[in-house]
């Protein structure tokens, strides 16, 4: 099956056929022959700086149809597309503000996804019908390879099933996708382990509507002046952006978030361990040396985040039902990429205990 596990090393190479799909290790003959698939209007999976993508031509309304069917995701969710440079993303759009400029000058390639008004060549499919569509330059060297191969601007949602964890490595995207899709380009574990902060940048003011691998004040930095994050109830409305509408990251048992202190956690575990449920934990380093449960899974340290960021869907994918009944997690700081963290567990959670100052 090739190397599924190991650490990908470019130049070496290794295919199998499972069902539908192919299965290929990044090297420039990979990236050659997913460029020819993208071409034709098939979809693939591909390694990004965030999580792995699943890519198709955004000007191919057929293609990109495929993506909704693989993964089973409400057509009236958007994509974001994926470009190589900012002269492509001029090729889509009606207009940059200067502030989108600046943003993308600032962060691009990377973790940052602008929303502009679209100029109607990228399909209906990719826009869900909206006259904005968001952009970015991956931050990745075989998906830049891939783009430019292609020479189409590829339309990408995360490479995993509609609602569940993102895949940050390739054996992700085949446990979810093997027999859906054409092929998987295996490019090693991604690095952020967040999606990209989406900032829309088609009103007076920017405005963040999904926090990501950019932080709020890295971007306020660049801009000089403070942004909001979107709050907007948009349970009724066609969204701009992903991850705003539908249920997102959820594992394979229920997740419920324990806000409180160590003393807190471990009476919320020992309760339910007394109805006879099997608890699995989900902490950082500094809190799960000091609890005892069923299984306890490690997702980084709280004096780093950007750790806690990069293992979070890993983490939420080691939970199996046979193995445990419910899940714990840690509620982390907010501050910098502790935003999106949050963010993705509070979309992730079936319910949130508190406990009572």
């Amino acid at each position: 099956m090739g190397n599924l596990f190991g650490k990908v090393v470019k130049g070496k190479k290794d295919l199998f056929m499972s069902m539908q799909t192919e299965f290929l290790i990044w090297d420039e003959q990979a990236t050659d022959q997913l460029s020819k698939y993208i071409r034709s209007g098939e979809v693939v999976a591909f390694p990004t700086e965030t999580v792995y993508g699943l890519g198709a031509d955004a000007t191919n309304p057929e293609a990109v149809k495929k993506i909704f069917l693989a993964k089973g995701r409400p057509s009236d969710n958007p994509l974001i597309v994926h470009v190589s440079s900012i002269e492509q993303i001029e090729s889509y759009v009606t207009e940059i503000s200067p502030a989108a400029r600046r943003l993308i000058q600032a962060f691009m390639p990377g973790p940052l996804t602008v929303v502009l008004p679209s100029n109607g060549k990228i399909s209906d499919q990719v826009t869900a019908g909206l006259d904005t569509v968001g952009v970015r330059i991956p931050d990745h060297p075989a998906a830049q390879e891939l783009i430019q191969k292609a020479n189409v601007p590829i339309a990408a949602p995360s490479a995993n099933l509609s609602g569940k964890p993102s895949p940050t490595s390739a054996i992700h995207v085949f446990q979810d996708l093997n027999g859906k899709i054409k092929a998987i380009l295996d490019g090693g574990t991604t690095g952020v382990g967040l999606e990209s902060t989406v900032v829309d940048c088609t009103g007076e003011k920017p405005e963040i509507i999904r926090p990501g691998g950019v932080t709020q004040m890295e971007i306020e930095e660049v801009l000089g002046y403070p942004i909001e994050l979107a709050t907007e109830d948009v349970s009724e409305v066609q969204p701009k952006s992903p991850g705003m509408k539908y249920t997102h990251y959820q594992p394979d048992v229920p997740l419920i978030l324990i806000d409180g202190d160590q003393a807190f956690f471990q009476a919320q575990i020992d309760e339910y361990r007394s109805n006879g449920e099997k608890v699995g934990v989900l902490a950082s380093e500094e809190l799960a040396t000091i609890l005892n449960a069923d299984l306890i899974h490690i997702c980084g340290t709280v004096e780093n985040l950007s750790t806690v960021a990069g293992q979070l869907y890993q983490s939420l994918r080691v939970f199996k039902k046979t193995e445990v009944d419910i899940i714990l997690a840690e509620v982390f700081p907010t501050e910098g990429i502790g935003q999106a963290i949050m963010n993705r567990l509070n979309k992730a959670a079936n319910q949130i205990i508190k406990q009572e100052k």
